[in-house]
């Protein structure tokens, strides 16, 4: 994926950001703002993966200029109109999380019951969040909640 900014005067913006830039205290940033984001699939195996909300969250973070949480993992994809998607599986992405060091998960809402199927071993050592919408996610990555 790539997204590269042409014309300053139409820069380009998150589809999910554009109707509430201003809820997210980022509207002049996005005005005055080029995002040039490449995506590159080094091992050519075509794997889809739900970063969306990861994505809008590492935006937003360098938009603000407010470093991200360390040991956090963020979980999540979210459609273009930003809403959010729920995860396939839990045990997976916090397992892997585990073994590299997370001590905390940002987790969609949507996949509290699932949190339920997720190890005894997992559980104590990533914390969960919880979060319902973009927004909410990015306050809680950068600390602002």
């Amino acid at each position: 994926m790539r997204m590269l900014s042409g014309d300053r005067s139409s820069p380009p913006q998150l589809p999910s950001a554009r109707p509430g830039k201003s809820d997210l205290g980022v509207a002049r940033d996005l005005d005055v703002s080029d995002l040039h984001v490449e995506v590159i699939d080094l091992l050519a195996n075509r794997v889809e993966a739900e970063i969306g909300v990861a994505f809008f969250v590492a935006c937003y973070s360098a938009l603000r200029k407010a470093p991200g949480s360390p040991a956090l993992l963020v979980l999540g994809d979210m459609s273009v109109q930003g809403n959010i998607k729920p995860l396939r599986s839990l045990t997976e992405p916090l397992q892997v999380a585990k073994d590299n060091g997370a001590k905390r998960a940002l987790i969609p809402i949507e996949n509290k019951r699932n949190f339920l199927d997720v190890s005894a071993d997992i559980m104590e050592h990533v914390d969960p969040i919880f979060f319902g919408d973009p927004k909410t996610a990015a306050l809680k990555v950068i600390g602002a909640t």
